[in-house]
């Protein structure tokens, strides 16, 4: 598999975990109240999963790789995800840090972490759309066979031994859990989902695996 098609498999958890946040979103506004254990959830996998892992294979490995085929990190595509990448990181740190506050009434937090929420998805969504219908296109036209390899173990290598054996099944279950809760559609997660790791054709199929 084409480390592109890794990164795009990702994108279709993420964004299932992005509509579940909407719903909670919603439901919050609808009730004026934050659920904390949720929301610590949602800020999880987003640190964990979509940063850490996804955002990290990119940042250290596939933009790595376009740079060495003459993209620069400052402009131009690669610069444009890097941005927003961080765009990402501040929205879900004001998510973070407004938890505990609006989990106890406090409506300044609950409405700054509802806002930064908010954004979040909204960046998410156009920031997945860029890359699929931009960037990776562009990486595979210009990497050869063997970079592909390089960059299918630099992945593994990430997997296994940065994030840990099963870290990224823990994450597909969460995902799985909070479509469960939210009533959100979760097709992407039935059956397979390749993470490029070894530990991936061991795992169970999503829909065999219970929620959390």
């Amino acid at each position: 598999m084409r480390p592109t098609q890794t990164l795009s498999s990702e994108h279709r958890v993420i964004e299932v975990v992005l509509d579940s946040l909407e719903q909670l979103i919603v439901r919050s506004r609808a009730s004026n109240s934050l659920e904390r254990e949720t929301a610590e959830q949602f800020v999880d996998f987003i640190r964990t999963f979509a940063d850490g892992c996804h955002h990290g294979k990119e940042e250290n490995h596939l933009f790595t790789a376009l740079e060495g085929k003459g993209a620069s990190r400052e402009s131009g595509p690669v610069g444009v995800m890097l941005h927003e990448h961080q765009l990402g990181r501040n929205y879900v740190s004001q998510m973070s840090g407004s938890i505990a506050a609006a989990a106890t009434g406090d409506r300044a937090a609950l409405e700054t972490f509802l806002l930064n929420a908010a954004n979040y998805v909204q960046l998410l969504r156009a920031h997945i759309l860029k890359e699929d219908q931009i960037l990776f296109p562009l990486a595979d036209s210009l990497f050869s066979e063997e970079d592909y390899a390089k960059i299918n173990a630099d992945f593994a290598h990430v997997e296994s031994h940065h994030m840990g054996e099963g870290t990224h099944q823990k994450y597909l279950d969460l995902a799985k859990s909070l479509a469960d809760k939210f009533g959100v559609k979760a097709d992407a997660l039935h059956g397979q989902v390749s993470c490029g790791c070894s530990h991936a054709k061991k795992s169970q199929p999503i829909n065999e695996v219970n929620a959390l």
